[in-house]
């Protein structure tokens, strides 16, 4: 699914917050954008949001292709910085996994000797040896 029909898969509900017009579009923009920032291939979003007591909890989920769901939850008195930081954690996941599939360098299974080596004298040769000796 491209980003232009993500409009139906991205929810925003809430069981005990009116969240009025503005809140689920700027959720959905925001989505879009962490979106098509990090794959471009937008399967499902979901944001909830609940009172409690004084703070607001967001949760936001995110699944991106045949990725894994991506979650992210904060708790805040205002409800747009909450929602920001519960994004900002599933951001995180998701650069966190495009970094881990594009990987191209080649894993360095020497480093650990190589570090090893450096705390050692240099070996000598037995040529070196005779020479010493002479």
């Amino acid at each position: 699914m491209s980003l232009e029909g993500a409009e139906n898969a991205i929810l925003v509900q809430s069981s005990n917050v009116d969240l009025g017009d503005m809140f689920p579009e700027y959720a959905r923009t925001n989505i879009r954008q962490v979106a098509s920032k990090y794959f471009g291939r937008l399967s499902t979003a979901s944001v909830h949001v609940t009172r409690e007591g004084n703070t607001y909890r967001c949760t936001v989920n995110i699944q991106m292709g045949a990725l894994k769901v991506m979650t992210g939850e904060a708790k805040n008195k205002d409800l747009y910085a909450g929602f920001r930081q519960a994004l900002q954690k599933t951001a995180k996941q998701l650069r966190r996994s495009k970094r881990e599939l594009r990987e191209d360098k080649v894993a360095r299974t020497n480093k650990d000797m190589l570090l090893r080596e450096g705390n050692r004298p240099p070996a000598r040769d037995e040529d070196d040896f005779r020479a010493a000796a002479e």
